[in-house]
């Protein structure tokens, strides 16, 4: 039953095909906020794999492959005729495999000692424009509920044991002739709990990125990203850091959808995983 999710999200997408207006990828960046009526639905899949790992000596290690797998759904609408203020919700089902499995068996949904999968986490947000004359800048807010017991259980990882205050800062620019656009985010995270329960909580984790898009008509976007993100301790003594580089591209396939191909690969790091990720999204603006 499990494995028919993605099958049923993909026809809720759509099914509203045919009723919506004209949507531009160039116009509705992650800066932007839904006007009242609005909606913006995005749904976001990420599959990171690994077969190295570097430890704080920055030595690299050979491990058999891991498989991380993350879906996650953002739901967002305006609540005010200036497009200052909306509310949502994140939503993030995860699938871990471990042990040399290969890349693809995260969507086997499979119960066995290798893989550990389900909901995880929940998370109420806030997005908001705080200055008004400039609208391409916003900030949401949120706090991310974990929903399962044991961080890791039998040496599979599912997911960060604690709460966490999200919070992302967003600003794009755009050249004067709309041929280049340049998107950039910034997470601040602060993650608490009981410090047994996970290798991260009582600290700060920082991730900024940056990407940069080309648009060969108004339906394509060409991008290129760099991210890097560091969780640095404030009582507990685990610290790591990581730097992606990485390219895809946005299609507008139809009045109401775009569809989003991602490749990112982790070039360097302390204390973490070098691994590559491979995304795919699909987003609808609902008016």
């Amino acid at each position: 039953m499990k494995s028919h999710f993605y099958f049923y999200l993909l026809v809720f997408f759509v099914m509203y095909v045919v009723q919506s207006q004209d949507t531009n990828i160039q116009i509705y960046t992650p800066s932007k906020l839904m006007g009242i009526g609005q909606w913006d639905v995005k749904w976001f899949n990420n599959l990171y794999t690994e077969l190295k790992k570097i430890d704080e000596k920055k030595e690299i290690l050979k491990y058999p492959r891991s498989n991380f797998f993350t879906s996650s759904i953002d739901v967002f609408t305006g609540i005010g005729t200036a497009s200052r203020w909306n509310i949502g919700v994140h939503l993030e089902y995860r699938s871990n495999t471990t042990g040399g499995l290969d890349l693809l068996e995260p969507f086997t949904f499979t119960n066995r000692p290798e893989q550990r999968f389900g909901l995880t986490r929940f998370a109420p947000s806030l997005k908001l424009a705080p200055l008004q004359r400039i609208s391409n800048f916003s900030i949401q807010t949120g706090l991310s509920i974990p929903l399962f017991n044991e961080e890791t259980l039998d040496d599979v990882y599912l997911d960060q044991k604690g709460y966490i205050i999200q919070n992302k800062l967003y600003y794009d620019y755009s050249s004067s002739n709309g041929i280049f656009q340049i998107f950039s985010e910034l997470g601040l995270d602060f993650n608490f709990g009981k410090n047994t329960a996970s290798y991260a909580n009582d600290s700060l984790r920082i991730s900024p990125g940056v990407f940069f898009s080309y648009f060969p008509n108004q339906n394509l976007t060409l991008l290129a990203l760099v991210q890097h993100a560091a969780l640095i301790p404030i009582t507990n003594d685990f610290s790591q850091n990581y730097t992606a580089l990485g390219g895809g591209t946005k299609y507008q396939i139809s009045r109401l959808l775009n569809l989003e191909l991602l490749y990112t690969n982790f070039i360097r790091g302390n204390s973490t995983g070098l691994g590559q990720t491979f995304n795919l999204g699909l987003r609808a603006v609902i008016n």
